[in-house]
């Protein structure tokens, strides 16, 4: 077997260091260390403590080598959007604001009234979200413009811990078509249009595409942490990393689930017709200038942040059996602005519930049916809005990420789309990870060949359409 490869994976709730290593016949993977994650008030701004973060990167290096797993190449992802600037000595200007702070209000709005919707996205591709980074960097204009003047460079997340690690700064392509920066067809920054906003062309660097080998970890790490090893850039956008590791691409559609659910398809072309801008999807950057053409919906943010408040301490396998054992509810609709960060997420649900008329959730079981009715209700709008676009049928979906464990929420799908859901891996995004960094050095030959093998190597569950309301799977 070849050498051991960490697959550094954070999301917004928790982060995991991986490592792996693959015979050529199946894929090893074995978690070293895994870290909770969560946005903080600062200053008045909620923000993620980058700090902190590279330490526990640093604790899962350390872990890897105590282990015995001697590892050769790290590579990171992250969610999308959120950046640090640095100034011209490369200090951090700024905090990583998280894309649910409030700072954006309004800005999408202004853009869209100045620019013009249509003429934005047949630039980019990217759907209208109020988190992108085109508006938190607007938003920084209009708050703190002498701190935008200081920049003189830009760096996402994901970036920024690569430049932790080497002293070298770079911008991967895949994260960097989120901003709504990037022009869908040239595939670079588009300085026009950058321009045009307002913003300095000069903070932004060349697009680096996913494998990327950007050398070694830097000398005082190296002591530190008694390992040399190299950083090879993965597709550092979460959701692009997990779509690598989707063997079925062709046949079937995908939702990464997690706090995010994003549903859609991989394509050869950008899609930016007014149907696809209407519908408010979007075309984000992929592995090989594939496009993951996508809805991006609340997700399983709205039940985890149920369970945090829920006075007793419920897990999520007790919620899914809860809502199970419950008659069908109320129904809000997830992807409304009230649910990206409320005060209080029970109460937001039963408001919207009060306000439309419907039975008020009060049980535990009641809030996760009705959570998991209103996804699945979300998840069926966004297929059929797929297939009336690309003038196809899909017979399959495939889900990846922590949420193809849930099992409930999965043959509700199946149920209600009459079609068949096939779930997992859960670890998909290390997964994918590790794969460019195997692609990249030549271990796998090809994408194809690294989907092949995730399919060789990993048991999935699948879901069948039926009438009945007890769930079930069969191992395949």
């Amino acid at each position: 077997m070849n050498g051991y490869r960490l697959a550094v994976d954070i999301g917004a709730s928790s982060g995991r260091v991986m490592a792996g290593r693959t015979d050529g016949d199946e894929l090893d993977l074995i978690e070293v260390h895994r870290f909770r994650n969560s946005a903080t008030l600062k200053a008045g701004h909620y923000c993620w403590d980058v700090d902190y973060l590279f330490n526990e990167i640093k604790y899962g290096i350390k872990t890897s080598c105590e282990m015995g797993f001697k590892p050769v190449s790290i590579g990171i992802n992250t969610w999308a959007v959120d950046f640090v600037l640095l100034d011209e000595q490369d200090n951090r200007l700024t905090e990583a604001v998280s894309y649910r702070d409030a700072r954006t209000d309004g800005i999408m709005e202004e853009v869209i009234n100045t620019y013009g919707k249509a003429a934005l996205y047949e630039r980019t591709g990217i759907a209208f979200q109020p988190f992108n980074t085109l508006y938190q960097l607007l938003a920084l204009k209009k708050l703190h413009p002498k701190t935008l003047a200081k920049a003189k460079s830009f760096l996402m997340v994901p970036d920024y811990l690569h430049f932790l690690l080497t002293g070298i700064k770079t911008n991967e392509y895949t994260n960097a078509t989120t901003t709504q920066l990037v022009n869908a067809f040239s595939k670079r920054w588009d300085e026009d249009l950058i321009a045009g906003m307002g913003l300095p062309v000069k903070l932004f660097h060349d697009l680096k595409l996913p494998g990327t080998n950007i050398g070694p970890i830097k000398a005082e790490l190296q002591r530190e942490l008694g390992v040399k090893l190299d950083v090879i850039i993965p597709a550092t956008h979460d959701t692009a990393s997990a779509i690598v590791a989707v063997p079925e691409w062709q046949t079937s559609l995908y939702i990464s689930s997690g706090t995010w659910s994003l549903i859609g398809i991989e394509n050869p072309f950008p899609i930016c017709i007014t149907k696809a801008m209407d519908d408010n999807f979007t075309n984000e950057g992929g592995i090989n200038y594939r496009f993951r053409f996508l809805k991006n919906i609340m997700g399983l943010w709205m039940i985890q942040e149920v369970q945090r408040l829920l006075p007793e301490k419920w897990t999520y396998a007790d919620l899914a059996v809860a809502s199970k054992k419950t008659n069908d509810i109320s129904t809000v609709d997830v992807d409304q602005r009230r649910f990206l960060k409320p005060d209080h997420m029970i109460e937001e649900i039963q408001a919207a519930c009060r306000e439309t008329g419907q039975e008020v959730p009060t049980t535990a079981g009641e809030l996760a049916k009705c959570i998991y009715v209103s996804l699945v209700a979300s998840y069926e709008k966004a297929i059929k809005q797929i297939e009336q676009t690309v003038e196809r049928r899909y017979e399959k979906i495939h889900i990846i990420g922590g949420g193809s464990q849930n099992g409930q929420l999965n043959q509700m799908l199946a149920n209600r789309t009459n079609k068949t859901v096939i779930a997992g891996p859960s670890e998909a995004t290390a997964i994918g990870n590790f794969l460019m960094q195997c692609i990249s050095c030549g271990e796998i030959p090809s994408l194809e060949a690294g989907r092949a093998l995730v399919k060789n190597s990993f048991k999935v569950m699948e879901y069948k359409p039926q009438r009945s309301d007890h769930a079930y799977a069969n191992k395949i």
